[in-house]
């Protein structure tokens, strides 16, 4: 399936070590090579690129490299496709606009049903079951919340908790879901996250031999919390959720941890994955 990456900053960073070694994986050190993107906020604005090619050698991941922009919340995704062809409309992360701010989403996983569930305001583009539960949960989050969620990381946790475990029953749904202020991680089956705080040290990647001293990526002090499908750093003590776990992250720190469920784990055992044969 796909990989996902989530960067949660109290200062602004380039994120090159770490999106080098997840880019790798896009189809170098990995299988995942039918697209790839990443959203890079700035306040409530997600500044989006997205390539339907293999991100190990696209021109694009290449301009990111060479033109670093800083972020404080970034959210990037590796496709390896199941439901919905390697096309621009089905690329990840997805995109909209809610209550003045983008609201971005990125997917791993098969829900095999989801577009079984109606829609009423919003519209996918394309033709991806992570797609469809995007615009789903935004419908839901807009019946919650007509005057806005105000700044209650908790309440709108435990929201966003609910109806990830109500689309998680359908299948495997990991995903990352950003507002400009909070992360939001979810674990269907596969999830880690690390906390980087000083004092700080060095840490060399998984799928290369790169290292990095992250006193120089977080010049200004602070803390850095990163969320990855697979640990990006082999020299680090990276923490792996249990399914059904939902992280809220904020300015590096994370905030809420909503426990994961029995069923989640049954779902996480049980359901269609890539190479099973034909989902049903």
């Amino acid at each position: 399936m796909c990989e996902l990456l989530g960067i949660a900053s109290s200062a602004p960073v380039d994120i090159a070590f770490s999106f080098s070694g997840f880019v790798l994986r896009g189809g170098h050190t990995g299988p995942h090579a039918d697209g790839w993107g990443v959203s890079l906020y700035q306040d409530r604005f997600a500044r989006t690129f997205l390539d339907e090619r293999p991100a190990y050698n696209s021109p694009l991941t290449r301009f990111l490299h060479d033109n670093p922009i800083e972020t404080r919340l970034a959210v990037a995704h590796i496709r390896r496709m199941t439901l919905g062809g390697a096309r621009l409309e089905n690329t990840h992360p997805f995109v909209r606009v809610f209550q003045g701010r983008h609201m971005v989403f990125a997917h791993n996983g098969t829900l095999l049903h989801v577009r079984e569930r109606p829609l009423a305001l919003e519209t996918p583009l394309g033709d991806t079951d992570s797609e469809h539960a995007f615009c789903w949960m935004l419908e839901r989050l807009r019946e919650r919340y007509p005057a806005g969620y105000g700044d209650d990381a908790g309440a709108l946790g435990a929201t966003i908790f609910e109806l990830a475990n109500d689309l998680g029953r359908d299948g495997i749904f990991n995903f990352l879901l950003a507002d400009g202020r909070f992360l939001f991680a979810r674990c269907g089956d596969n999830l880690f996250h690390i906390v980087r705080r000083p004092p700080l040290g060095r840490a060399t990647l998984v799928d290369a031999e790169l290292q990095v001293d992250f006193n120089q990526v977080l010049r200004q002090g602070g803390t850095l919390s990163v969320v990855a499908t697979q640990p990006l750093t082999r020299d680090e003590a990276w923490i792996r959720a249990t399914p059904g776990t939902l992280w809220v992250f904020e300015n590096g720190e994370l905030l809420n941890t909503f426990a994961g469920l029995p069923e989640a784990a049954h779902v996480a055992e049980t359901a269609w994955r890539p190479g099973a044969g034909p989902p049903t």
